[in-house]
């Protein structure tokens, strides 16, 4: 799988976090997740936002206090994509990552140690995204094919578009286990 998705597989650094993570199919221990990202399907086509940048994202972010992984899911997906779950999610793998910080990014969140999960689900856009102050100000959301996903996810990433390639893979395939 690593040869299939060289760019997805190598070594990363977020400078912005102060975090160096290497991605794997595992599913990381949920203390350790510290923000769940999300795949989101609607019908064949995949849900993605754009904020002012301009940058194309798939929706997703940080736990709040005491919030499962599938809450955190379906409120950012909510808050950055206005869309609602439509099935379980599917987990797709994890960033491990390691933090250079003297502290977590917020203090519930476990550190230096810490997970981002990324998973897949079947959604669907009901509404504008909420916007909540303080958090990512998305201008736009589109649900689109994959090719145009692939094309558009470049803006945030080189590794983005193996990532929602290996999504739709699972999810055709029928093979990602259940989160």
């Amino acid at each position: 799988m690593i040869e299939r998705f060289p760019l997805l597989f190598a070594p990363k650094r977020w400078d912005w976090a102060g975090v160096d993570g290497r991605f794997s199919v595992e599913n990381p221990p949920a203390e350790l997740v510290t923000k769940v990202h999300l795949v989101g399907f609607d019908g064949d086509r995949i849900v993605l936002c754009r904020d002012a940048r301009p940058v194309w994202f798939l929706p997703g972010g940080s736990r709040e206090p005491d919030e499962s992984l599938t809450e955190c899911a379906a409120r950012e997906l909510l808050e950055e994509a206005g869309a609602v779950l439509r099935g379980p999610l599917y987990v797709v793998g994890a960033h491990t990552c390691l933090s250079d910080r003297p502290g977590p990014y917020r203090p519930h969140h476990p550190h230096p140690e810490q997970a981002w999960l990324w998973c897949f689900a079947d959604v669907a856009v009901e509404a504008a995204p909420l916007n909540p102050p303080g958090a990512e100000q998305v201008v736009e959301v589109r649900a689109v094919e994959l090719a145009e996903a692939r094309q558009l996810l470049l803006s945030d990433g080189a590794w983005f578009p193996e990532l929602v390639e290996l999504a739709v893979e699972l999810r055709t395939a029928g093979t990602a286990p259940l989160l």
